[in-house]
C-alpha cells in the first residue's frame, strides 16, 4: 500500500507541476515523460513478479514466499496477454519521440521482449519441462537449498509451506508433459535414465527412508532452523517434525507420481534426438536460432561459422604445440592433453578442495586486474562453490548464479567435481574468466546494480547471446593484459573456444540436418580435446535444448566485430575500457541494438 500510494504521490506532484504556469523546456519534458514511463515500466516488471512467487523469492522479496510459480498454460496465457496489453498502453501513452535516448531503449527492448514472446507462443510446446539439465524436478530442491533463506519462524514456515504444496505444483508439471505428448513432443530415449536418477536422489535419505542420513531437504531445513536465534529448542523441534511430514506426506508422493509418468512415457519415447522431429520441427528450430542469437542468421550460415572456427582454433592449437615442443599430429596432442595425469587433481576431498582453491585464486588474481579493463565493476562479491551432491548428475560442468539485489547473496561461480577428470586443470582458468569474472559475474551483477533504468532491465529476460557471448568474449580479454602465462592453460582457453566453435556445427546438425546422437558425439570426439564423457554430456544438452549452444560463438564474433570496428574507426581514441562500458552499463541487449549503441560511442569519440 506505502509503495502505491507513493507511485499515485509521485503521479499528482507531476501532473500538477506539468500545469504550472512556467515554461517547461524540451529536455525538461523528457525527462519528465521518461520518468513516468519508468515508473510504468516498473509497474509492469513489479505487477510480473507478484505473479511468480520465485523470482520474488530470488530478488529477496518474501510477499509469497510460501507458494510456488503456476506453471500451467492457462497461466502462460494469461502472462502473454498482460504482456501485450502493457505493451499496447506503454505505447498509447508515451510517445517515443517525447523521451529521452535511454527511456527510448527501454521501450524498444520492451516491445522486442513482447513480440518475441508473442512470435514464440504458438511453439510453446516445442520442449522438455523435464530434461537431465533442469526442469522442476530437479529446480524446486535446488530452490530451496540455495535460494529460499530462513531467517525467522515465518520463512521456516513457508518453506514447510512450500514442501506441501510440491503435490499440486507436480500435478501440473505432469499435465505439461501430457499436452506435449499429445502435441508429439517426448524427450529421446536417453533422458530418461538421467532424470529418474535425478527424481530418485532427492527422496533418499530421511524422513524419505526411515534409515541412513538425512536427505539434502532435510539437511537443509536443519541446518537453517537450527541457526536461528529467536526460537528456542522446542520451537525448532516443532518446525523440523513439521517440515518432516511435509516431506513424508506431499514431497514423497509427489515425486513418486512424477517417476510413474516418466516411466510411462519411457515406453513410447525413440532415439530421434533433433527438434526436426517435433510437428513444427523446421519452423521451430528456425525461430530458436533467431530467439537465441538475437539475428536473422540461418542454420546453414552457423553451421559454416563453426567450421571454418573450428578449423581457425585448430591453427592456433599447433601454435601451441610448438611452444611446448610436442612431437605429434593435433589427435596425438589431444590425447596427451586427455590423458596425461599432470592435468588432473585426484577423485578425492583433497582433490576436489585443491580445485577449489585454485578456482578461487583465479578469481581473486582476476580482481586485482580489473582496472585495466574496467572503469564500471560491481559491488556484489562473488564466491566458488562445488555444485550440491543431489544435483552433480544433472547439473553443468561450471556455471553461475546471480547475487541477490539486496546484496544479502553473492553471486556464486559453482563447479561441478563428481568426476575430476571432467576438470582439467589447464580449462581452469578460462573456466573461472567466463563464469565469475570478467565473465557472467561482471556483466550480471553490474546489470543489476545499474542506476535510472527500469528493473526488467536489470532483472528481467537475459539476451543469450549476449550474455553467454560476453561470457566467451571474457575468456579472451584476460590473455590481452597477460594472463594465461602457462601455454598449456593457454590450450585450455582455446579449447573451450573449440568446444563453442564445435556447438555450432553439432547443435544445427542434430536439429536441420538431421544428424544422429551418435554423430554429434563423434564430430566432438574427433575435433575436440575433451574427454568421451564430456562429448556425450554435451550432446545430450545440446539435444534437449535446441539452439542454444550457438549463443557463445554467435555472441563473442559479434562483439569481437563490434569491437575491431571501433578500433579502426576511432584508431587513437579507441580506450577499451570505454567499449566495455558500452557493452555493460545498458543491461543485456538483443545484438543489433547493441551494435547501434556502440556505432553511437564510436560517433560521439569521433566528433568529440
Amino acid at each position: 500500500m506505502h509503495k502505491k500510494f507513493l507511485i499515485v504521490l509521485i503521479s499528482v506532484l507531476s501532473t500538477f507541476l506539468l500545469a504550472a504556469p512556467e515554461p517547461t523546456s524540451p529536455a525538461d519534458q523528457a525527462g519528465s515523460e521518461s520518468k513516468r514511463a519508468n515508473e510504468f515500466l516498473d509497474k509492469c516488471f513489479d505487477e510480473f513478479v507478484a505473479t511468480h512467487p520465485q523470482i520474488e523469492t530470488s530478488l529477496g522479496i518474501k510477499t509469497h514466499n510460501d507458494q510456488w510459480n503456476d506453471i500451467s498454460d492457462e497461466a502462460a496465457k494469461r502472462d502473454l496477454e498482460t504482456a501485450q496489453k502493457n505493451l499496447a498502453e506503454l505505447k498509447r501513452q508515451f510517445p517515443k519521440e517525447k523521451l529521452d535516448k535511454q527511456t527510448q531503449l527501454s521501450c524498444d527492448l520492451y516491445q522486442f521482449q513482447v513480440d518475441r514472446e508473442t512470435e514464440g507462443f504458438k511453439f510453446r510446446l516445442d520442449n522438455y519441462p523435464v530434461n537431465q539439465m533442469g526442469g522442476v524436478h530437479s529446480e524446486i530442491p535446488t530452490f530451496l537449498i540455495n535460494i529460499h533463506k530462513i531467517d525467522s519462524q515465518k520463512d521456516a514456515q513457508a518453506y514447510i509451506a512450500r514442501l506441501n504444496s510440491i503435490s499440486k505444483l507436480f500435478d501440473q508439471l505432469i499435465a505439461n508433459l501430457k499436452e506435449r505428448e499429445e502435441h508429439g513432443v517426448i524427450p529421446p530415449k536417453f533422458v530418461f535414465p538421467l532424470v529418474l536418477e535425478a527424481c530418485q536422489k532427492v527422496i533418499k535419505g530421511q524422513p524419505f527412508e526411515e534409515a541412513g542420513p538425512p536427505s539434502p531437504l532435510l539437511e537443509d531445513f536443519t541446518k537453517k532452523v537450527g541457526a536461528l536465534k529467536d526460537v528456542d529448542m522446542v520451537g525448532r523441534d516443532r518446525l523440523i517434525l513439521d517440515a518432516r511430514k511435509a516431506m513424508t506426506d506431499s514431497v514423497k508422493p509427489a515425486y513418486t507420481k512424477l517417476i510413474a509418468a516418466l516411466q510411462a512415457q519411457e515406453k513410447k519415447a525413440n532415439d530421434d534426438a533433433g527438434a526436426w522431429k517435433f510437428p513444427d520441427g523446421a519452423a521451430f528450430y528456425e525461430f530458436a536460432l533467431r530467439r537465441t542469437t538475437t539475428t536473422n542468421l540461418t542454420a546453414d550460415q552457423i553451421h559454416e561459422t563453426g567450421l571454418k572456427e573450428v578449423e581457425r582454433i585448430h591453427g592456433e592449437m599447433r601454435k601451441i604445440m610448438e611452444k611446448v615442443h610436442f612431437k605429434g599430429d593435433l589427435q596425438a596432442f589431444f590425447k596427451f592433453m586427455r590423458e596425461d595425469p599432470q592435468f588432473y587433481l585426484p577423485q578425492t576431498e583433497e582433490g576436489q578442495q585443491k580445485y577449489l582453491a585454485m578456482a578461487t585464486k583465479i578469481v581473486d588474481d582476476m580482481k586485482k586486474r580489473l582496472d585495466e579493463l574496467f572503469i564500471t565493476k560491481p559491488k556484489a562479491d562473488i564466491v566458488v562453490k562445488a555444485v550440491e551432491k543431489f544435483r552433480e548428475s544433472s547439473a553443468g560442468k561450471a556455471f553461475y548464479n546471480q547475487p541477490a539485489p539486496d546484496g544479502s547473496r553473492p553471486g556464486m561461480f559453482y563447479v561441478n567435481l563428481s568426476d575430476m577428470k571432467n576438470n582439467p586443470t589447464y580449462e581452469l582458468e578460462s573456466l573461472a574468466h567466463h563464469e565469475g569474472i570478467p565473465g557472467h559475474h561482471m556483466q550480471i551483477a553490474i546489470a543489476q546494480e545499474l542506476k535510472g533504468i527500469p528493473k526488467f532491465r536489470k532483472f528481467g529476460g537475459r539476451f543469450t547471446a549476449y550474455t553467454e557471448g560476453w561470457g566467451l568474449y571474457s575468456e579472451l580479454t584476460p590473455k590481452e593484459i597477460g594472463m594465461y602465462q602457462d601455454p598449456y592453460s593457454d590450450f585450455g582457453r582455446l579449447s573451450l573456444e573449440l568446444w563453442r566453435a564445435g556447438r555450432l556445427v553439432v547443435d544445427t546438425g542434430i536439429h536441420s540436418k538431421k544428424w544422429t546422437r551418435q554423430q554429434a558425439i563423434d564430430y566432438l570426439k574427433q575435433n575436440t580435446p575433451n574427454a568421451e564423457t564430456d562429448c556425450i554430456d554435451s550432446i545430450n544438452r545440446y539435444i534437449v535444448m535446441p539452439s542454444q549452444a550457438t549463443a557463445y560463438k554467435i555472441g563473442m564474433l559479434r562483439i569481437l566485430d563490434l569491437r575491431e570496428k571501433a578500433k579502426k574507426e576511432l584508431g587513437a581514441k579507441f580506450d577499451l575500457r570505454q567499449f566495455h562500458d558500452v557493452v555493460l552499463t545498458n543491461g543485456p541487449l538483443p545484438l543489433d541494438m547493441l551494435e547501434q549503441l556502440v556505432d553511437a560511442w564510436v560517433k560521439s569519440k569521433g566528433s568529440g
